[in-house]
Order: structure tokens, then sequence, then C-alpha cells
């Protein structure tokens, strides 16, 4: 008789090229590929700049025709993911290429989805917010090349898109959405600012803490069969082992990578983290501090991020995750406080009492002043009067909140997302 809980966790990474320079053989890489003709997603702050030059260039000499495509949102939505689809499917392209940060690699995804398989995008958003439609099949290479240290969106299997009219976030998320190869490259990040930085940074931290302290893959009820095994596993031995390193770097590394963009080292470092933490929580999942940040997110437009376009008020995803990220960890503390000190230790190299609750998140508030990251939810616009719609919004995300390692109710929710009004800063 099989048992009623699972018993199985699966590891699945995409295939990365690291280190300077590496974006020289953006080329080589698509053509072994099997790319011929490729729609290149671009952000477009870097069109006409040496990064893009350098890597259309690769792309041309291996024979590759880029069909450049630049019409990308810093948060997309769904008007621009269904436009880049209708661009790429006129363009009659073979492949696909993103360069850029974590925004222009998920638009790609949506793009090659969308081209490869056709409907609509909320046929294939997570429900209860879209319809949940399972892909049917493989999609065209994506060749993806970060920008920027933070989503992890070169090794991931998620695609992430605003909702403004829901208030909301929400995404897609299917193993065939990974990316077919990454190249990370940290000469890549020297034109990011600061700002940029630290919150992509921020978001590889909360990547690495909440799949490192998520519920143990054990713990959930056994699929009815493979196709109904959740993308999000929950805790296991191998995810482990990447969300560890990743918020060791973190802490080694990303106040360097904010205050000094030629500090190829550091910003290496992140980049090489958020890879990391990418395939930490492709596996195991995040929870609380993402539920929370997607309507943190998407219900309110009017905080201007510095470093950030200036015509486009939003939440930069990482501002959005780090700011309810004590508060959670304080309430999940009692599933696991071994692994919550633990946890903090990575982050700051320090030894902490077994029982200290308070560790990690003095560790990610001190981490946020020193990047000069909001200090909570009300520095983003939101009061307490706020506090039911964002509740409601983080209830949505019943696919995050699945492999919390303490599930929690609507009033818990509510008491997390009230702390992390002002997190002890008046």
């Amino acid at each position: 008789m099989l048992p009623d809980h699972e018993t199985l966790f699966t590891i699945e990474a995409t295939p990365v090229k690291f280190g300077p320079g590496a974006a020289a053989d953006a080329g080589w890489e698509a053509a072994r590929l099997g790319i011929r003709r490729a729609f290149v997603a671009l952000d477009p702050a870097l069109a006409g700049g040496e990064a893009a030059r350098g890597v259309l260039d690769s792309l041309r000499a291996s024979g590759i025709d880029p069909v450049v495509y630049t019409d990308i949102r810093v948060e997309p939505d769904l008007g621009s993911l269904e436009r880049a689809a209708t661009a790429a499917r006129g363009a009659g392209v073979d492949g696909f290429v993103a360069l850029g940060g974590g925004s222009t690699i998920d638009t790609a995804k949506v793009a090659n989805l969308l081209c490869t398989h056709g409907g609509g995008v909320m046929d294939y958003v997570n429900p209860p917010v879209g319809g949940g439609r399972p892909l049917p099949g493989p999609l065209r290479p994506l060749l993806a090349i970060p920008t920027t240290a933070g989503s992890g969106s070169e090794a991931t299997t998620v695609a992430i898109l605003d909702l403004p009219e829901l208030g909301v976030k929400s995404g897609i998320s299917h193993r065939y959405l990974r990316p077919a190869q990454a190249i990370v490259d940290p000469e890549l990040t020297r034109t990011a600012p600061g700002p940029v930085i630290a919150s992509a940074g921020l978001d590889v931290v909360c990547h690495a803490a909440e799949s490192l302290l998520s519920r143990p893959y054990t713990t959930r009820p056994r699929p009815a069969s493979p196709d109904t095994r959740p993308p999000y596993q929950g805790s296991n031995p191998v995810a482990d082992l990447w969300s560890a390193q990743a918020l060791r770097y973190g802490g080694q590394y990303l106040r360097r990578a904010v205050r000094d963009p030629d500090d190829v080292e550091a910003r290496g470092f992140m980049m090489l983290s958020a890879t990391m933490a990418g395939v930490g929580f492709g596996s195991a999942g995040v929870h609380i501090p993402h539920a929370c940040a997607y309507p943190i997110a998407g219900l309110r437009h009017t905080y201007h991020a510095p470093g950030y376009p200036e015509d486009h008020a939003f939440v930069p995803h990482g501002f959005s995750v780090i700011v309810t990220a004590p508060a959670a960890f304080r309430f999940t503390f009692g599933a696991d406080p071994a692994k919550h000190v633990y946890a903090a230790s990575l982050l700051t190299g320090q030894e902490y009492e077994p029982d200290d609750a308070d560790a990690l998140p003095n560790a990610l508030l001190d981490l946020m002043r020193d990047v000069e990251a909001p200090s909570g939810v009300a520095e983003l616009g939101y009061g307490e009067a706020d506090l039911p719609a964002l509740v409601a919004g983080a209830l949505k995300q019943q696919r995050l909140l699945a492999v919390a390692p303490r599930m929690p109710t609507a009033e818990d929710l509510e008491g997390i997302l009230r702390a992390s009004l002002h997190n002890g800063e008046g």
C-alpha cells in the first residue's frame, strides 16, 4: 500500500555559463540550441548600449537573425505580454533570447508560451486568479541573459505579471517555462543603479530564506499522479544546499554590490546567488513574504522607486517581498527554530542562541537598512485601512501558501502585515 504522504522530490536546473565576458558566447549558445531566427526580448534601458550591441553582434556572427523587441514593462502586465506574444508570432521566430532583468526574461517566457501553444495569458495563470491551463508540451528554446543580480528567472519555471485591475500580481508556473540555457555575466550589471541592485538582491535573500524554511516535502499529501505534483514541492536536501549558499553570498556581497557598480566580484557573486536561489526555490518554493508581496505590488501604483524609470510608479519586487519577511519569519519560527537560526547564521556569519526568534528578522532588518531599502509597508503607500485588501490578495496565492512551514489564517496574515507597516521604525 502506498503511503498517503509525499516520498519524492525533483531537482531540475537550467544549464548555466557563468563568468565575466560570458555574454560573448551568446551566439554560440543560441546556435547550439538550434536557433536561426531569434526573438530578442531586450530591456529598453539597454537598447543601443554596449551590452546589447555585444549580444546582437554575437548572434549575427553565428548566423542568427535577431528580431529585436523592446516594448517591455518594468512590471509586465497582461497587455505588455500579449503584445510581445503577437510580435513573436508575426516574426516567425524559432527561438528566443532575453537580455535584461526578471521582467524581460519573464516576458520572453510568456511570449514563447503563447507563440508555441496559443491561447491567452490568463488561460495559463495560476488559479484562482487564472485558468491554470497546463502546458501541453515543450516550448521553443530560450537563452536567458540576466543583467541584474536578483530575480533568478534564468533558472526558474515561473513568469510573473501585474494585474492592476484585480489589485494583485500572479504568475504562470510550469517546468516547460524554464530557459534552455542561461548566460550569467557579471560585467552586465555595471550600469545597474544601486537601488535596483538592492531590490534585486533582497529578492535573492528572500528566495533563499523562504525556500530553505519551506515545509518539508514529506509533509505534503501524496499526489494522485505525477501530473498533479506541484512545481513547489517543499524543502528537500538538495534544494537546501542551493538556498543555503545563496543566503551566505547575499550576506557577504549584497552591501558591496549596492555601494560600488565597479565591484564586479560582489555583483558577480550576487548574480550567482540569484541563480542558486532560483534552483532552490524552483524546487522547494516560496511562501508567506511572496504571497504578501503580490497584493503589495499590485493593489496600488503610487510608489516611485529610486533608480527606476520616473514615469512608472510601482513597487519593485524585491522591496515588496522584503518588507514582510521579518514578521513572516517570526510567525513561522516555531515550526523549526533550529533552521530559522541556521538561516540567520548563514546571512550574518554569527552564532545565535537556539531559541532566538529575532535572529533572522533582525538580520534582515539590518540588511534592509544598510542597502537603504524601504523600512516597511507604510513607506510603500499603505496604511491600516488597506490591511483587509492586502490580506485578501495574499490569500489568493494558495500555490505559495501551501508550502509555508506554518499555514497562516487570514488573521495571521493581517497580523504579519500590521507588524510590517513600520517594522519597528516608528
